[in-house]
């Protein structure tokens, strides 16, 4: 009998699935589930960028791209980029199209970090970060961020956790889960902790569009910066573009080779069609973006009052499309909490510790998804907390 265990890579082995989802698991199992634990706009992809991939399958534009994406595109790109946060990129040698933010995440962190390194992650955050990190053979170290201080990373809690090991500081704002943004002077802070160090930045701000009265302001932007933030972003979240799988990395030139040259390797070029598409959403949407923004904010709004008015302490989210609601009133722990709305009311969200240990005692919530659906969710999850009181 073969044991798979001698075969099996023992870092792979170890690290633990998503706590997403394991939830997605129950969901699928019960029959007239509403999901609330979906990261994904429920908006149709904007048609200008459909008519565009249309026309390039029609063309027989299905060929293999350069390695870094379409030259076309990187300058629309870096074009983006500098009227979105100011920062000017080369679209030559600055600029890699990525399979999706993931991708880039990924190899970002291969790119930057040895053996032994470790690497600073906020937490509560995106579940991806500490696995990729220990699949690249470096040291995860997280810091937990509080509601009391909306959720930022503090410049204090930052200089705590350097060590000389320290290599990397994953920096992932507007955030997910729990739609804290940093601010110009926030960032500030942060960089002047990092000015004197040689530690990196990967800064993933792929939901930079989505703010709600405060723009959002990149670290590459902070004073001295630039030179050490690998800043990634995608076209998933504000163009409604999940399954078209794109994404992109700026970084400074010597990191971007390194990045290219993984990306060459691991997957050649990122999807032709979904190359050509992604012009016409640069060059395009900019009124769909900001029509689906408009409708978040309504969202976003409509569902902190309900969760705070059933007694669920709820931080206002100025960022994503995400809320964190505290459960810690019903005297449950999250799981619990998210065993119970799913078994008894049909309703799926994701416990906080799926995001972090320190999320015990929150859920995390997605209002991507129509008024209907959220305000029979709401009603639901309100008639849980009535039953524990």
């Amino acid at each position: 009998m073969t044991d798979y265990k001698n075969i099996l890579s023992d870092t792979v082995r170890d690290i633990k699935p998503s706590g997403i989802r394991r939830f997605f698991d129950i969901a699928q199992n019960v029959k007239g589930v509403i999901s609330l634990g979906v990261g994904e706009p429920d908006f149709h992809t904007p048609w200008d960028i459909r008519a565009a991939a249309i026309t390039a399958l029609e063309k027989g534009k299905t060929v293999y791209t350069a390695n870094a994406g379409l030259s076309e595109l990187r300058e629309e790109i870096a074009s983006y980029t500098e009227r979105k946060t100011g920062v000017k990129y080369s679209p030559d040698n600055e600029t890699v199209v990525t399979v999706g933010g993931s991708e880039a995440i990924d190899i970002t962190i291969r790119a930057l970090v040895n053996p032994g390194d470790e690497v600073l992650i906020h937490e509560p955050c995106f579940v991806c970060y500490a696995p990729l990190v220990r699949l690249a053979g470096g040291v995860p170290v997280t810091i937990t961020t509080y509601a009391r201080d909306k959720f930022k990373l503090l410049p204090e809690q930052l200089l705590k956790n350097i060590t000389p090991k320290t290599k990397l500081l994953i920096l992932a704002y507007p955030n997910n889960p729990t739609g804290a943004i940093m601010t110009s002077e926030d960032l500030n802070g942060i960089a002047g902790v990092l000015k004197d160090t040689g530690i990196a930045v990967l800064s993933d701000e792929i939901y930079a569009e989505l703010t709600y009265g405060k723009k959002h302001v990149s670290i590459a932007s902070a004073d001295g910066m630039k030179e050490r933030v690998v800043m990634v972003n995608g076209f998933s979240k504000a163009f409604a573009m999940t399954g078209w799988r794109l994404g992109y990395v700026h970084a400074p030139a010597p990191i971007a080779e390194q990045i290219l040259k993984i990306h060459q390797y691991a997957v050649m070029c990122s999807p032709t069609v979904s190359q050509y598409a992604a012009i016409a959403a640069l060059r395009n949407c900019d009124c769909e973006v900001r029509a689906m923004v408009s409708e978040y904010n309504r969202r976003r709004r409509f569902v902190v009052s309900r969760f705070n008015e059933m007694g669920l302490r709820c931080f206002e989210p100025e960022g994503a499309f995400y809320v964190f609601p505290s459960v810690e009133s019903t005297g449950m722990t999250s799981e619990q909490f998210c065993e119970k709305l799913i078994m008894e009311q049909k309703v799926a969200a994701v416990p906080g510790t799926a995001f972090g240990d320190c999320g015990e005692g929150f859920i995390r919530v997605s209002y991507a998804y129509s008024m209907k659906h959220l305000q029979d969710a709401l009603e639901r999850i309100e008639y849980v907390i009535k039953d524990t009181e």
